[in-house]
């Protein structure tokens, strides 16, 4: 599943890349180098990250699932005590 990016985060990205470029690497880049680093960076380190985010998430909700039984459990057939008889409470 590629990851897409709207326009507006595209253009942002870009941006940072340049700055970063200019400011670490002692390099300027223009519209075009930049946007070849964010594809890269998408294809090859976004899936990775992606991936890592679903496999987290799934632990939580599976996490949150196994809890569930000790968060939502009514004990059942608990009107009549032991004895048989209903105790006014």
């Amino acid at each position: 599943m590629p990851i897409t990016l709207t326009p507006e985060v595209t253009a942002r990205l870009r941006a940072s890349i340049q700055r970063f470029s200019a400011e670490h690497l002692d390099e300027e880049i223009g519209d075009l180098k930049a946007s070849l680093f964010l594809d890269f960076c998408l294809a090859e380190v976004g899936a990775v990250v992606y991936n890592h985010a679903i496999a987290d998430a799934q632990k939580y909700f599976q996490d949150r699932v196994t809890d569930l039984e000790a968060v939502c459990y009514q004990p059942e057939f608990s009107y009549w005590p032991a004895t048989g008889k209903k105790t006014r409470g």
